[in-house]
């Protein structure tokens, strides 16, 4: 048994000798443009959710494992978000907005960024987002990280 186990490692080992250390899979630019186009749509419709007091479809954009920079302290896990969230959904009118100016997708399409402008109700800007997206199982996009920055705005 003690031989099986040393041959069975052994051949690992140099199964790992020739795999090369990194491994990049770089995306045709057609497929990178339709999945920013697909995370830039999801993007514009997870504002939306915002705009129209739904915070129920807000929580299907958030990843199980999300997590959003808030304060001192990250939110870890859509239920963190979302009961941290709620509050902004409470009253009729939303009290801010967003959308995408920027939608970058890595070379393999698997994760995106996406950032833009925040603004208050009257339409000043109070400052910026950045997040990155990611395609679930199912194929959905869905925000995995997420983090503001008041300082940005004020450029």
């Amino acid at each position: 048994m003690k031989f099986l186990w040393i041959a069975v490692l052994s051949v690992l080992a140099s199964a790992c000798a020739v795999l090369p250390e990194t491994q990049t899979v770089a995306a045709e630019p057609a497929l990178l443009t339709e999945v920013e186009a697909q995370v830039r749509a999801a993007e514009v419709a997870f504002a939306r959710t915002m705009a129209e007091r739904d915070f129920s479809a807000f929580g299907e954009y958030l990843s199980p494992d999300a997590v959003f920079f808030a304060g001192e302290r990250p939110l870890r896990g859509a239920d963190a978000v979302k009961a941290a969230w709620e509050p902004f959904f409470a009253g009729e009118q939303a009290p801010f907005s967003w959308a995408p100016e920027q939608v970058v997708a890595l070379a393999g399409g698997g994760l995106v960024y996406s950032s833009g402008p925040v603004w208050d109700p009257s339409g000043r800007l109070i400052a910026r987002f950045n997040s990155v997206w990611q395609r679930d199982a199912k194929g959905r996009w869905r925000v995995i990280l997420d983090k503001g920055c008041k300082a940005c705005a004020l450029r």
